[in-house]
C-alpha cells in the first residue's frame, strides 16, 4: 500500500512537473511559430478567461508599451508565451524585456528577445512586460497562448491592434496594399506624396492608412470602375478646430457624396502637420457599394478637396486610380499602380514642354546671337526677327492654349499639386505680357529704346528660369516611375541649353570678324549658325524623348 500511496505521488508530482509546454521552466523557443503546447490535446474554443491589454494604442518607433496578461476573475493561468506579430505578414517584430522574475524573454527563429514565457509553473494572475517598437513597423497585436492546466489550454489570445504614428511604404508588400502617387514614393519622407494602404484587420475588416498635402480632407473610394459615382467613401476630414475626423459617405452619380452613419470604425490616429493631412483607422464594416458590388474587387480612388462650412467640396484634382481592380481581403500584399494621367493632363504638360524648351529657346537664341549670321531680309525684316517673332509668338500660343487645356480638366485651383500651379500662372501671366510691351516698342532709333531692350530681355530670362523650373515640378507630378527618370532626362535637356549659351557667349567674347568665318559652299556660315543649328538637332532629341514620356505616364 505504501508503494502504491508514492506511485500516486510520484505521477501527480511529474504531472505537475510536465503541465506547462511539457517544459515548467518556460524554454519554448521551439513552438515559436506555431505557440501550440506539447500535450497532444487541442486548444480550448471557448472563450479564453484571460485578455492581454496594453498601455497605448498607438506607437512610434522607439517606443515602450507595458504589455499585461491578466485572467479573469477567479482563474488562474500556470505557464504562457506571448509574441508581438505584424498584422497582415504576421511575424514577430520588436523586442520584450521583463520586469520582474515571473518571465523570460526567449530568442525565436534565432531573433533575440522576441516572445515572452513563463519561468515556472506557479499560478499566475497577472503578468506584466515592457515591448519596444522597432522601427519601419507597421500594425502590430500581440499573440498569446495562455496554459491553465496540462490539458487545458488556449492559444490565440489578441490584444487590440496597435497602430503606428508614422505612415510609411518601407513595410509595403510584406505587411499591406499600397497606393501611392508618385509611385512608390514615401510619406514619412515626402510631403508631396498621396498614399494609402490597406491590410486585413485581425478579427475582420480592414487597416486603413491614408497620407496627402490637403488642408481640407483626403478620401479613398472603392468602385466598380474607373468613374465616379456609386461609390462608398471614407475621408480624414479636417475641421474648423485644426482637428481630424473621420466620415463615411456614399456617391451616386455626379452629385456630391452623401454622408452615412460611420459604422464600425476603431483606433483612429490622425494628424495634420505642414498641410498635410494624415489618417489611420481600422473598419470593421463591409465596404458596400450602392450597385451591391460585395465581390471585395473595387478600383480604388485616392483624392483630396477643400472643406468649407463643414461641407467637402469637390476634389481639387483629378482621383488617383488603380489600374486595376483589388482584391482588399488578398493575404498576398502587393503596390498597387495608378492609371494613366488623364489626356488633357498630358496635352497640357507637352504643350508647355513645347513651348519653353523648343520653340521659346529657339527664338531667344535667333535674338540673342543670330542677328549678324542671319540678316538676309525676308519680308522687309531680317531673318532672325522673323525667326525670334515667329518663335516667340507660338510659345505664347502654346502656353496660353496649355494653361486653358489644365484649368478646363481641374474645373479650379489644386493645392495638391504644389507650387506648380502657382508659378505657372506667374510664367503664363508674363508671358502675355511681353507681345504686348513689345508692340508698342518704340523705334530703334528712339532715346528710350534701350529701356525696352532691358526689359524685353530680362523678362524673357525670368519667364524662361520660371518656366523650367515649373516644368520640373511638374514632372514630379507625372511621372510615375521608380527612378523619376523624366526629371533626369529634362536635367539633361537643361544641361544641354546652358553649355550652348556658355559656348555662344565665349563664342561672341572671342571671335574675330574675319578668323571666325568658314567657308560652307558658295556661301558663308558663321560659328553661331554651327553652334544653334546642332543646339536644334539635340533639342529635337531631348523633346521627343520627353513627350514620349509624357504619354506613357
Amino acid at each position: 500500500m505504501k508503494m502504491c500511496a508514492l506511485q500516486v505521488v510520484i505521477a501527480l508530482c511529474l504531472l505537475h512537473f510536465t503541465t506547462v509546454f511539457s517544459y515548467p521552466n518556460g524554454k519554448v523557443s521551439i513552438v515559436c511559430g506555431s505557440m501550440l503546447p506539447d500535450h497532444k490535446s487541442a486548444p480550448q474554443t471557448t472563450v479564453a478567461p484571460y485578455k492581454i491589454l496594453v498601455s497605448k494604442t498607438t506607437f512610434i518607433p522607439g517606443d515602450q508599451i507595458t504589455v499585461t496578461l491578466e485572467a479573469t476573475t477567479g482563474s488562474t493561468f500556470q505557464g504562457f508565451l506571448m509574441e508581438a506579430r505584424s498584422v497582415g505578414g504576421d511575424f514577430t517584430v520588436g523586442k520584450f524585456a521583463v520586469t520582474n522574475s515571473n518571465s523570460q524573454i526567449l530568442d525565436c527563429n534565432n531573433v533575440a528577445s522576441t516572445a515572452v514565457s513563463h519561468t515556472s509553473p506557479a499560478p499566475k494572475t497577472t503578468v506584466t512586460v515592457n515591448w519596444t517598437a522597432p522601427p519601419g513597423s507597421g500594425y502590430v497585436l500581440f499573440r498569446a497562448t495562455f496554459v491553465q492546466s496540462f490539458s487545458t489550454f488556449w492559444s490565440g489570445v489578441e490584444s487590440q491592434t496597435i497602430i503606428p504614428l508614422q505612415i510609411t511604404s518601407g513595410n509595403c508588400v510584406s505587411e499591406k496594399n499600397c497606393f501611392s502617387n508618385p509611385r512608390e514614393c514615401n510619406p514619412a519622407t515626402s510631403s508631396d506624396c498621396f498614399f494609402m494602404s490597406s491590410a486585413p484587420a485581425t478579427g475582420g475588416g480592414f487597416v486603413f492608412e491614408m497620407s496627402a498635402p490637403s488642408d481640407g480632407y483626403v478620401a479613398i473610394g472603392f468602385s466598380s470602375d474607373k468613374s465616379m459615382g456609386n461609390d462608398d467613401i471614407y475621408m480624414c476630414v479636417l475641421n474648423t478646430t485644426q482637428q481630424i475626423g473621420i466620415q463615411h459617405a456614399i456617391a451616386t452619380g455626379k452629385t456630391s457624396p452623401t454622408i452615412r452613419p460611420l459604422g464600425v470604425v476603431e483606433s483612429p490616429v490622425t494628424s495634420f502637420n505642414n498641410r498635410n493631412i494624415k489618417c489611420t483607422f481600422v473598419l470593421r464594416s463591409n465596404i458596400s457599394l450602392p450597385n451591391g458590388n460585395t465581390s471585395n474587387l473595387y478600383y480604388i480612388f485616392l483624392a483630396t478637396g477643400p472643406v468649407s462650412g463643414g461641407s467637402i467640396g469637390k476634389h481639387t484634382q483629378n482621383p488617383f486610380i488603380t489600374e486595376e481592380m483589388v482584391n482588399i481581403k488578398a493575404t498576398r500584399a502587393q503596390v498597387l499602380t495608378s492609371s494613366s494621367k488623364p489626356l488633357k493632363v498630358r496635352v497640357h504638360g507637352a504643350l508647355m514642354l513645347i513651348a519653353w524648351m523648343t520653340t521659346g529657346s529657339i527664338g531667344m537664341l535667333f535674338a540673342r546671337y543670330l542677328k549678324n549670321a542671319a540678316e538676309k531680309p525676308i519680308l522687309g525684316k531680317a531673318l532672325w526677327f522673323q525667326v525670334h517673332m515667329l518663335m516667340m509668338v507660338s510659345t505664347v500660343a502654346l502656353t496660353i492654349t496649355s494653361f486653358i487645356v489644365i484649368f478646363v480638366e481641374a474645373m479650379g485651383w489644386s493645392y495638391g499639386a504644389g507650387a506648380h500651379p502657382v508659378l505657372g500662372c506667374i510664367v503664363m501671366i508674363l508671358a502675355f505680357l511681353q507681345p504686348i510691351i513689345a508692340f508698342f516698342r518704340p523705334g530703334p532709333k528712339d532715346s528710350q529704346r534701350f529701356i525696352f531692350n532691358w526689359f524685353h530681355a530680362l523678362n524673357a530670362l525670368v519667364i524662361k528660369v520660371l518656366a523650367v523650373a515649373t516644368l520640373f515640378l511638374g514632372f514630379n507630378l507625372i511621372d510615375s516611375s521608380s527612378n523619376l527618370w523624366l526629371s533626369k532626362v529634362m536635367g539633361g535637356f537643361v544641361g544641354w541649353e546652358a553649355l550652348t549659351i556658355l559656348l555662344l557667349e565665349l563664342n561672341n567674347r572671342l571671335k574675330l570678324k574675319e578668323s571666325n568665318e568658314y567657308e560652307f559652299g558658295e556661301r558663308k556660315v558663321k560659328n553661331e549658325g554651327l553652334f544653334v543649328v546642332t543646339y536644334i538637332i539635340v533639342n529635337l532629341a531631348f523633346l521627343i524623348a520627353l513627350l514620349v514620356g509624357i504619354g506613357q505616364s
